[in-house]
């Protein structure tokens, strides 16, 4: 990949503004606009893994076992299943099963209304259908916090779980869960876990393929003509899934444009400079800016 990166409107001393009626401009005569959604979305739109919000919902956590947000307490290893559920029950509930504390993502669905688009995300929390999006336009590539799998994977199968987290919410003790709540593998009896990719024993489910089917035929009807590859807030944790591709398909489609909209962190591949757009700006400001006439 390209290791010469910039941000153009630093070397070029264009403004806020400008790189804001650019990118309205190229959304307007954009023949399709594929979406890639980093977890920078998610925190525009009001989630934090840290913070208030964390002490709020975990304080006893916190304080029993030095945890300080509920990115790190997804990896912690937690003395039971029991223990493990508490906290998890409390996480997914937290980001799969409330409402968005801003309207950034029902924002993005009324911007992309009437435009042919696809949307491609490593955000687990189904801000996006949640939203209003089609699920016929998304491909959610990571996992689903509304599901479950077999820890040891027996079959390619994921089951839902959102009566199964509500109920561990009221019944669940202090950081405890009763042992008859544990989910387990309808098929060989194995505990059930979260469907997020950690490693290669994540489920790609029937659905899952077929997401990514549709998404990889929207890029082959798409190859060629005004295509807007639109990246907000994506990082640095897998960006083979959408910053690398996208980089790649806006070289090879000389109509193509490369739009980064990313606090503080909005660069692109020199190569591909002059058909970037990069917005070291808050997204959701950037949405509502783009809605604005």
């Amino acid at each position: 990949m390209p290791t010469t990166l910039i941000d153009p409107t630093h070397v070029s001393n264009i403004t806020y503004e400008e790189s804001l009626e650019r990118l309205r401009g190229v959304l307007d005569a954009a023949d399709a606009v594929v979406v890639g959604a980093g977890a920078g979305l998610s925190t525009a739109a009001g989630f934090s893994y840290g913070g208030e919000l964390f002490r709020r919902h975990f304080a006893d956590f916190e304080e029993r076992f030095g945890i300080h947000d509920m990115y790190s307490g997804g990896f912690f290893p937690f003395p039971t299943r029991e223990v493990f559920w508490a906290f998890w029950s409390r996480m997914i509930r937290l980001n799969r099963y409330t409402e968005d504390p801003k309207p950034t993502y029902r924002n993005l669905r009324r911007l992309l209304e009437g435009r042919e688009h696809f949307v491609i995300t490593t955000n687990v929390d189904h801000r996006f259908q949640a939203a209003g999006f089609s699920k016929e336009r998304l491909f959610y590539t990571q996992g689903d916090y509304g599901l479950l799998q077999c820890s040891k994977p027996c079959c390619q199968e994921t089951y839902d779980n959102e009566a199964l987290v509500r109920e561990m919410l009221e019944r669940q003790e202090g950081m405890h869960m009763p042992t008859e709540l544990l989910p387990t593998c309808p098929h060989c009896g194995r505990p059930l876990v979260p469907n997020l990719r950690s490693d290669d024993t994540f489920v790609e489910d029937e659905g899952w393929h077929a997401a990514a089917e549709r998404y990889y035929r929207f890029l082959r009807e798409h190859e060629q003509g005004r295509v807007l590859y639109l990246e907000l807030g994506v990082g640095y944790n897998t960006p083979v899934i959408i910053k690398y591709p996208f980089w790649r398909m806006t070289r090879a489609n000389p109509e193509a444009t490369y739009a980064c909209v990313n606090f503080g962190e909005a660069v692109c591949p020199q190569e591909i400079a002059e058909r970037s757009i990069c917005l070291n700006a808050d997204i959701d400001r950037v949405i509502r800016d783009l809605l604005e006439e």
